[in-house]
C-alpha cells in the first residue's frame, strides 16, 4: 500500500503572532522547551509517513501548497498540515492516511469544529498544482466529496497564530482542561 505524503506547510509570514507581542517568528517559538515546529516535526516523523517541509517564500498558502505537491508529485495522495499545530498527534496522520484509502477529501474534525491535516488523494493531483493565493485548499476540498473524521485529538485544532493560542498549548500540554475558543 502507498502512503499518502505529508506537506508540513513553514512558508508563512506568521504576523499575527508578532503583532500580538510575540519577539520570534510563531515556529520558532519555544513551547515545553521545544520550538513549534519542532513538535509538528516530531509528530510527523512519529507517524511513519513519508514527508516534505515546505519552507520558500511563497505568496500565500495556495501558493505553497501548489509548490509542495509540485516536489513530491509522485505520492500517493497528500496531507496538508500547517507547521503551527504543534500538539497535532501522530496517530491522527495515521488515522487520515488510512481514511484517504478510498476518498477524494479527508478533514479531521474535534467536537464539531474542522481541522487539519486535510488529506487529498492523488485525484486532487492537478487541483492542488493549479492553487494560487491565500485560500489555501478550500476550493479542491469543496469541489470533491469530503469525507469528515471524527478525531478526539484537541491538536488537529490547536494552531499557534498569537502568543495566547501559545500559552493555551502550554497549558494543554501540562494537561489541563483548558478551551481553545
Amino acid at each position: 500500500m502507498s502512503l499518502p505524503t505529508v506537506i508540513i506547510l513553514a512558508s508563512g509570514r506568521g504576523e499575527r503572532f508578532t503583532a500580538s507581542g510575540g519577539t520570534t517568528h510563531k515556529l520558532q517559538a519555544l513551547l515545553a522547551g521545544k520550538t513549534v515546529l519542532q513538535h509538528t516535526l516530531d509528530a510527523v516523523r512519529g507517524s511513519g509517513l513519508p514527508w516534505h517541509l515546505e519552507e520558500g517564500g511563497h505568496l500565500g498558502m495556495g501558493d505553497s501548497i501548489a509548490a509542495a505537491v509540485r516536489k513530491t508529485s509522485q505520492a500517493d495522495g497528500w496531507l496538508i498540515l500547517p507547521a503551527d499545530l504543534p500538539l497535532i498527534q501522530s496517530d491522527t496522520l495515521r488515522a487520515i492516511a488510512t481514511a484517504l484509502t478510498g476518498q477524494d477529501v479527508v478533514v479531521p474534525v474535534y467536537r464539531g469544529q474542522r481541522g487539519h491535516p486535510v488529506g487529498f488523494s492523488s485525484a486532487c493531483h492537478q487541483a492542488l498544482l493549479d492553487l494560487k493565493g491565500d485560500r489555501g485548499a478550500v476550493s479542491v476540498a469543496s469541489a470533491n466529496v469530503t469525507m469528515e473524521l471524527v478525531m478526539e485529538d484537541i491538536g488537529c485544532v490547536t494552531d499557534i497564530d498569537t502568543v495566547d493560542d501559545l500559552h493555551i498549548a502550554e497549558e494543554l500540554l501540562r494537561g489541563m482542561d483548558v478551551s481553545t475558543g
